[in-house]
């Protein structure tokens, strides 16, 4: 059986594009982790002791970076009950955009769009309230200095064009 001479030039681009992948793939490694404007959430990385100002209880939150330094991941729990959650939050460098999606164990979902800053986050997106009314949610990720960090949950019932504070909650780094 002979071979035909297009199935050898064909043989030779799939080698070809097999040899090559691996260093393209290594030219791609890690876009996050060099770009700057992924890496302003990075203060807020490592292990937390949360409090609510004014509320019984304590919690905790652990925040670390996946998907080659992409996504930011939150996962927190309350130390008094069974509740807890994961946050991802990630930049996306082609929209140039911060975007967020809060879940709890309690069967609430939020996506948002927002903003980041060297110590600063913001982040909205449309929810209900608790009669099932069209709201706004807003969470502001602050850090008040190297081992403090605020974050702050509000509503608006007027399309943003005023807050309420739902809840405030305090990060403190955990000492080693």
């Amino acid at each position: 059986m002979r071979l035909k001479p297009w199935f050898f030039l064909f043989l030779t681009g799939m080698l070809s594009q097999l040899v090559t992948l691996p260093a393209r793939a290594a030219g791609d490694a890690a876009p996050c982790a060099a770009n700057s404007d992924a890496r302003q959430l990075d203060y807020w990385l490592g292990d937390w002791a949360v409090a609510s100002p004014g509320m019984a209880g304590k919690g905790h939150s652990n925040v670390h970076l996946s998907l080659d330094q992409c996504a930011i991941i939150e996962s927190w729990g309350s130390d008094t009950s069974n509740h807890r959650g994961e946050n991802t939050i990630a930049y996306n460098s082609e929209e140039k955009a911060w975007y967020s999606l809060f879940i709890d164990n309690h069967g609430r979902v939020h996506a948002m769009k927002g903003t980041v800053t060297p110590g600063g986050a913001e982040f909205v997106g449309p929810a209900r309230d608790e009669n099932g009314r069209a709201i706004l949610k807003k969470v502001k990720v602050v850090r008040l200095n190297a081992d403090a960090v605020e974050q702050v949950w509000e509503r608006s019932v007027d399309n943003g064009a005023s807050w309420t504070t739902d809840f405030k909650m305090e990060y403190a780094h955990k000492k080693m």
